[in-house]
Parts: C-alpha cells; structure tokens; sequence
C-alpha cells in the first residue's frame, strides 16, 4: 500500500490568552472547528483543543488496531466503542492518554479481551507517536 497524507490547517488570530482559531480537516472536507486557549487551558467547552482531537485520533486508530487484532485472533468484533481522556496541564502540556474500551465480542473471555486489547494499544500508530506519554486502557466486555 502506498503511504498517504492527511492534511488539516489551522488560521489562528491574536494573541495566545485573547485569541482563537479555526482548524480545518482539509482531507475529508469534515468541517472547520473552532479553538482557543480559554478551551484548551481552562477546559470552558466552547471551543475544540488540540488535545481533543488528539483523542478523537487515538479513540479511532486504537478501535481500527484492536478490531484488527480480534479478528486475527478469530474472534471479530460486532461493535467495539472506545473514548480516550487526554489530560493537558498548562504548565506541563500534555501529561497522559486513558483509552477505555467496551467491547462486544462472541466467544471471547474478558482476560483474553484485555490482554488483546493491550497488544492493540501498543501495536496502534498514534499510541507509537506517543510513546513520551503515560498511555493507560481499561478494557471490558458487554
């Protein structure tokens, strides 16, 4: 397969404390999102934060690596829904991932669950970006 690129942007206006942006998903024609300090540093949710789309990024390629690795396991999923909580400190920038994941899947144990969905997390590309930081799973079947 030949590699691919994604491309997003970003407009920023201002100052960092009194400013915001726009961060578009140039790829996929998704949409344009509105970001801002106040957002990122003080969590106010009136704007999305770079963490956040970080975890959006690390939820889906965690759910793509685990998907894959349940069925090469030959126990694919019917439906796996996994968050991600990336954790941001002004003065340390961004500390830790908890990835947690539930699971429906036939004929599979919770143990073997997780300890497949802990190859997953470390067999995942933005989990390997991120290897600077504290990554943690919880990981459970319905």
């Amino acid at each position: 397969m030949a590699e691919t690129i994604s491309k997003a942007h970003t407009v920023w206006r201002g100052t960092l404390p009194e400013g915001s942006g726009t961060v578009s998903l140039d790829s996929s024609g998704a949409g344009a999102l509105a970001v801002s300090w106040e957002a990122r540093a003080e969590g106010t949710g009136t704007a999305t934060t770079p963490e956040e789309l970080l975890g959006a990024a690390h939820s889906a390629c965690f759910s793509m690596a685990l998907s894959n690795a349940l069925t090469s396991n030959g126990t694919p999923p019917e439906e796996l829904s996994t968050g991600a909580d990336v954790s941001f400190s002004p003065a340390d920038g961004i500390t830790g991932v908890h990835l947690y994941v539930v699971g429906s899947v036939p004929n599979l144990s919770e143990p073997d669950f997780r300890t497949i969905a802990e190859r997953a997390k470390k067999d995942c590309p933005v989990s390997r970006a991120l290897k600077g930081v504290s990554i943690e799973l919880s990981a459970s079947l319905r």
